[in-house]
């Protein structure tokens, strides 16, 4: 999917952990992580876990079920 400022602006208001939880819970494939979009969505997780998000924390709230 091509970045758009629109979907940019929605990846920024997000949390790492809202980030994360839709990382995780979303099925594969869908275009939220596809392109330009995807690559942007995981830097800017890697952006908020540098800037002290607690990673592990979060991994634990949102678990694997």
């Amino acid at each position: 999917m091509d970045l758009t400022l629109e979907n940019k602006k929605h990846i920024d208001s997000l949390s790492y952990e809202g980030l994360l939880r839709s990382w995780r819970k979303t099925p594969s494939g869908n275009e939220w992580f596809q392109g330009e979009t995807g690559i942007y969505w995981s830097n800017r997780m890697n952006e908020l876990v540098a800037k002290g998000a607690d990673h592990v924390a979060a991994s634990k709230r949102i678990g694997w079920d």
